[in-house]
């Protein structure tokens, strides 16, 4: 191989160098060996293009699991009242509404007031409460039996229900006119609901006097 190298060497580089064949084969052999390392060099830090990432697609998304739904959100349970629907109405019976509900709302519940009933004393903007009977064209039992205060459109007997009587109710006491009718309901929705005919007293524009004559007519 060395004298291969020489040979194809020119011959005034031979002469002029003054340098031995092994020598000669030798740097021919360096700078072979110097060219390969550079040409590498070279083509390793050649620039090259960068591909961006790949996008997943819906339909890799889709393959995706989905995560486990928490428990839902536990919500606050509605105010409920349950109100004893009877008398001349097409579904009688006991009825759960919302809380805030007015007589109106009960006589849907109850499926209606029938053709024949007399509703000329049925307030049916008054709310209702929790427990209260709505009597519908019959008179209310006397003495309050079967239920405790009844809105009747035919009249009621026996104390009235300080927490269930209409305004219409409560005007047939001694001395009750409009607007002592109002103060009643008023107070009872302020403070919800009588607990005692004793607090009938504490109600505007009912004295002692006043309060003496309507303590055996009412009742909570």
């Amino acid at each position: 191989m060395r004298a291969a190298v020489r040979e194809r060497l020119p011959v005034w580089v031979q002469s002029r160098c003054g340098l031995e064949p092994r020598t000669l084969a030798a740097l021919a052999v360096v700078l072979v060996v110097g060219a390969v390392f550079a040409a590498q060099h070279f083509w390793a830090g050649r620039p090259q293009s960068v591909q961006p990432p790949q996008v997943v697609g819906a339909g890799h998304a889709a393959e995706r699991p989905e995560p486990s739904p928490g428990p839902p959100p536990t919500m606050a349970p509605e105010g409920r009242i349950v109100v004893d629907v009877s008398g001349k109405v097409r579904q009688p019976g006991i009825h759960r509404l919302p809380a805030g509900s007015r007589v109106a709302d009960a006589l849907r519940a109850a499926g209606g007031i029938k053709a024949d009933a007399d509703t000329a004393g049925l307030n049916r903007a008054r709310l209702l409460m929790d427990g209260e009977q709505v009597v519908v064209g019959v008179p209310a039992p006397v003495g309050g039996a079967g239920g405790g205060g009844a809105a009747a459109a035919g009249g009621t007997a026996g104390p009235i229900g300080l927490n269930a009587a209409t305004a219409e109710q409560l005007e047939t006491l001694p001395g009750v006119g409009p607007v002592l009718a109002q103060h009643i309901i008023d107070y009872r929705t302020e403070h919800g609901g009588f607990r005692s005919v004793d607090e009938l007293s504490e109600v505007k524009g009912i004295g002692d006097r006043r309060f003496a004559d309507l303590q055996p007519l009412v009742r909570p």
